[in-house]
């Protein structure tokens, strides 16, 4: 389970129309406990996806660095990813599921238009296999 409040939520979608049509990316900072998660800030990122910006996102490992030095200073902990998918459902591609870590929850705001629509968080398996929903609250 993730907990994300409204106000976060708000900023995702935020920041999802204002990259439109490109995808937007951003990391999940906040506290683990037994499997359910509270999100408590987020760290918007660039996408340096040169390519594809339209349907990949790229960050850069300095970026990585960057977010769990933010975690820290705020006594949290990367808890996980978002990213949007322009006119597209908020489910994982092959392409994320390729790119994604285990533990970590992948949140996803689909925007069509540049109208945010349903946003939905997974998680990949242990096996790397396959994303499961993950409920957001």
């Amino acid at each position: 389970m993730l907990n994300l409040g409204e106000d976060l939520a708000q900023r995702i979608r935020a920041h999802a129309a204002r990259s439109y049509p490109n995808e937007c990316c951003g990391a999940l900072l906040g506290r683990d406990s037994a499997g359910s998660r509270e999100v408590q800030d987020l760290v918007t990122l660039e996408n340096f996806r040169q390519d594809s910006p339209r349907n990949r996102f790229l960050v850069r490992p300095e970026d990585v660095l960057r977010v769990e030095k933010v975690a820290r200073e705020r006594g949290l902990d990367l808890v996980g990813w978002y990213h949007s998918h322009p006119d597209a459902p908020p489910q994982p591609s092959e392409f994320d599921r390729e790119h994604a870590w285990p533990w970590y929850s992948y949140l996803i705001q689909s925007v069509e238009a540049a109208e945010p629509q349903r946003m939905a968080s997974w998680r990949l398996t242990d096996d790397r296999s396959r994303f499961e929903a993950e409920e957001i609250l």
